[in-house]
Order: C-alpha cells, then sequence, then structure tokens
C-alpha cells in the first residue's frame, strides 16, 4: 500500500518543481508543504466517506452517489471518425513505439505486482534528483544561480505547480511524507544550481554532454511508461463494473478494456495535434476537482457537518475557495 501510494507521485511533475519553487521564491517553499497538508486532510475526508457504508463505496463514482443520490445514466451522443491514410512518422513514431512499450504491463490486473512493475516510476524520480545534484556538483556549473526570497508576482504559477504535484491522493501519511520530501529535495537543488535561470522542466537545464544529464533525462522517459498501467487502472475497474454478471470476472474481458485504453490514447495523441496541450489542461482541471473539491463537497452531504457552524466546516470552505 506505501508502494503504491508513491508511485502515484511523484512523477514528471517533479520536474517544474524546481521552476515553481523559482517563480515564487524560498518563501514558497511553505505554500507547499501546506498544500501537501491540505491534500492530505482531503484523503482523511474520503476515508470518512467511504467508512459510512465500507461495504458499498469502494470508489469515487460510489462516493458521488451516496452523497448526492444515484441517477439514471443519461444516453451520450457518440460520432465516427474517419482515421484515413495514417502516415506514422516523426512525433507520431514516438508515440506509438511508446504505446507498444506498454501494451505488457496492459495485461496485468493484480495491483500488488503493478506496484512492482510501476516501481520504475519511483526509481525515476530519485534518479532524477540524484542526477541533479551530480550535474551542480559538476565544475562549471555548480550552485552560483541567482535566487530571492520571494516573488508575489510568481505565486499564481507557483501555486499552480505544487498544487499539480499533489493530484493523487496518496492515501497514507508516509505517502505523503516521502512525496514531499522528494519534491523539497528537487525544488532546492533546482534553485540552487539555476536560480532564475531555471526552465519551466529542468531537464532543458541540463547540460547534454553530461552523463548524468544523459541518464537524468533518458529515465524520466521510462517514469510514465512504468506508471501508465497502474495510472489507467481505476478507468478499467469502474468500466468493468458495469458489464453483465458473467464478464465481470472474465480476464479476456478485462484485458481488452485496457488494451482499448492504451489503443484510444495512442490513436487520439497521434492524430490530434493539439491533445497534450488538451489532455494537460483537463488533466491540471480534474486534478483540482478530484484532490480537492470532490471530498470535500461529498463529506459535506453524507456526514451534514455543514448543518454546524465549526472549525472543521471552516477548514473544508477555505479549501473549496482555495480549489
Amino acid at each position: 500500500m506505501i508502494l503504491t501510494g508513491f508511485i502515484l507521485t511523484p512523477g514528471i511533475d517533479i520536474l517544474s518543481i524546481p521552476y515553481a519553487l523559482s517563480s515564487g521564491g524560498w518563501l514558497s517553499l511553505i505554500i507547499l508543504v501546506l498544500i501537501a497538508a491540505t491534500a492530505c486532510f482531503t484523503a482523511l475526508l474520503l476515508r470518512q466517506c467511504m467508512d459510512k457504508d465500507p461495504d458499498t463505496i469502494t470508489s469515487y463514482i460510489d462516493i458521488v452517489g451516496h452523497a448526492f443520490g444515484h441517477k439514471d445514466e443519461k444516453d451520450v451522443p457518440h460520432f465516427d471518425l474517419k482515421l484515413g491514410k495514417l502516415t506514422i512518422d516523426g512525433r507520431h513514431a514516438f508515440v506509438v513505439l511508446g504505446g507498444v512499450m506498454i501494451l505488457p504491463t496492459m495485461w496485468l490486473n493484480d495491483l500488488g505486482i503493478l506496484s512492482f512493475v510501476s516501481a520504475g516510476g519511483v526509481l525515476s524520480s530519485i534518479i532524477v534528483t540524484v542526477c541533479a545534484f551530480c550535474v551542480g556538483a559538476t565544475k562549471g556549473v555548480g550552485f552560483h544561480g541567482k535566487r530571492r526570497l520571494f516573488n508575489l508576482n510568481g505565486i499564481p504559477t507557483t501555486l499552480s505547480l505544487y498544487t499539480f504535484c499533489y493530484g493523487a491522493h496518496h492515501v497514507l501519511l508516509l505517502s505523503f511524507v516521502i512525496c514531499t520530501i522528494t519534491y523539497l529535495t528537487m525544488a532546492v537543488l533546482g534553485y540552487l544550481i539555476y536560480g532564475q535561470n531555471v526552465q519551466s522542466q529542468i531537464t532543458l537545464n541540463l547540460p547534454i554532454e553530461q552523463v548524468s544529464s544523459k541518464v537524468a533525462i533518458y529515465t524520466i522517459l521510462a517514469g510514465p511508461i512504468a506508471k501508465y498501467a497502474l495510472t489507467v487502472m481505476s478507468i478499467a475497474t469502474a468500466i468493468e463494473r458495469q458489464l453483465s454478471a458473467s464478464y465481470k470476472d472474465c480476464r479476456s474481458a478485462s484485458i481488452l478494456i485496457r488494451m482499448s485504453l492504451l489503443v484510444s490514447t495512442v490513436v487520439l495523441a497521434t492524430v490530434f495535434p493539439s491533445f497534450q496541450s488538451v489532455t494537460s489542461l483537463i488533466g491540471a482541471f480534474l486534478k483540482v476537482v478530484v484532490s480537492f473539491l470532490l471530498p470535500c463537497v461529498s463529506y459535506l452531504n453524507i456526514s451534514e457537518v455543514y448543518r454546524n457552524w465549526g472549525y472543521e466546516l471552516i477548514g473544508i470552505l477555505a479549501i473549496m475557495l482555495l480549489a
């Protein structure tokens, strides 16, 4: 459970942590700790929602249904897309190659096995942090970047990037602590090395002639591949629960669903040129909704704590306002 919680984060977002610190200054580290505490609190709210009826509440869908009532499903319009002749080259070739590399992990549906497979994502975060330190200790790079204590104009950027780091609930307090320490370490190292010159992703600052830089770049590419199966597992599980009883325990149906999710992602990323920008925007929006707004709103409805004013209600409303 601890390994699974840590695997969910940190990930690619660890590359932007130094830039977030550079935008807000040293004092913005306080914001990172506060956001970590807020995410931990909303995770506890989710647990309390599930404790109301442990036998039936096992997912986000169950929590929302219990809080707001189950509504009839509506017909969702669909459309057909003709791909025509598709030339796979350049960036598209890397998308398809990544999908092929991820494919074997989609055949696994055991959370314990997936955790060990996805441990590569954990190692990638640690390796990148170590490589950043090695680059900083190398002659010619050093820790000479200009730094500042606080920058009010950069706080919106800092707040957004810090919040994005805690988009997946770690469930366990220990997972929050480990991830926060990792983020703090990477932020401080990156800011000490490059100061105000740090780029939106620290890998853009790394000198390509350094061996440690090459290790960091290739390692971070392996992270999403290792963690993809675990990331989409909740989506696949939700789809499987909607199947008829005869197919719910069918392994072939489970594998087919997971492969369909992977194929659809590859096709969309290949066909639509703005797929990365759109998914980044939607992902950032949904991360805030699922990790901060949804737990607060569901807990208010299930526990009916809104009927009595107190510190708990004020804290929840403050989190909702921040989100």
